[in-house]
Parts: C-alpha cells; sequence; structure tokens
C-alpha cells in the first residue's frame, strides 16, 4: 500500500479507538491468561508470587501482541471491527521499532491519567502517535467504497 492509499482517510474517533480497546481488551485477558497457566505449568502449580521478571513477562506479552498485530496488518482485531487501523508516518504498517515505541509512549500517556489520549479531543492525534509517528485512522470510507 501507498502512502496515497490512506491519505484522504479521516482520523478515527476517540470513541472508536476506546471501543476497539475494549474489544481487544477481552482478547487480551484471554491471552494474558493463558499465559500465566504456562507460567504456573513451570512454577509446579504453585502461586506466582509478587516478582518483577513475572511481570515483564506479563508486560511483554502484551506488548508482543499488539507490536505483532500492528506490524503484521496495521490493525487489532478490535481495530479490525470498528474500521481503524495504525499507519505509520509513510502510509504503511508500522514496523515492529515504530510499534513497541508507540506502546511504550501510550503506557506513558495511561500513566498521565490518559491524558495523552483526551488530548485527541483537541488535536487529531494523541500524545503517542505525535511521538511515535503514527497515526489512528478511519478506513470505514474505503471498505463501503470497495462494495
Amino acid at each position: 500500500m501507498t502512502t496515497n492509499y490512506y491519505r484522504d482517510c479521516p482520523p478515527a474517533s476517540l470513541i472508536k479507538q476506546f471501543a476497539a480497546m475494549l474489544y481487544d481488551s477481552l482478547l487480551i485477558f484471554a491471552v494474558l491468561f493463558f499465559a500465566t497457566a504456562i507460567a504456573l505449568i513451570f512454577n509446579r502449580g504453585d502461586a506466582i508470587e509478587s516478582n518483577p521478571l513475572f511481570n515483564l513477562y506479563l508486560l511483554f506479552i502484551l506488548f508482543s501482541f499488539y507490536a505483532w498485530f500492528w506490524h503484521k496488518s496495521g490493525q487489532t482485531l478490535g481495530m479490525r471491527v470498528w474500521k481503524i487501523r495504525i499507519v505509520s508516518e509513510f502510509g504503511g504498517n508500522p514496523g515492529w521499532g515504530t510499534s513497541y515505541l508507540r506502546l511504550v509512549f501510550a503506557l506513558i500517556s495511561i500513566l498521565c491519567l490518559g491524558l495523552g489520549y483526551f488530548w485527541r479531543l483537541f488535536k487529531p492525534y494523541t500524545w503517542h502517535d505525535k511521538l511515535s509517528q503514527t497515526r489512528v485512522i478511519d478506513v470505514s470510507s474505503l471498505t463501503s467504497s470497495k462494495k
């Protein structure tokens, strides 16, 4: 896909972005549940004590979930349902590094009480869009024009 393909797509609304996050949270819960089950097997079924390595393991799983979907297709399953996608400044899917960078900035945005997301109410991008040189676009007009 070239940059021109997505050039005329409007930014995705904040409501669509939050709806996609809600959908994705259900899938992420299942993925993290499975990742924890695997860790329990290696822990011989004993409860996992508070362990920074276990927390990093779950964070790695979470980041890899998003990075894989964004790098592969520009969309998670929730984003696909709501017809939004992430594109790099060049118009294609973000690379691995860009995807992980976007996630780090999104986490910082959330830790700042979500201010980076609510910035979207005043600008056509969030903090992590700007810092990772990506944007979330609404592709519903593209899919409806294919019919």
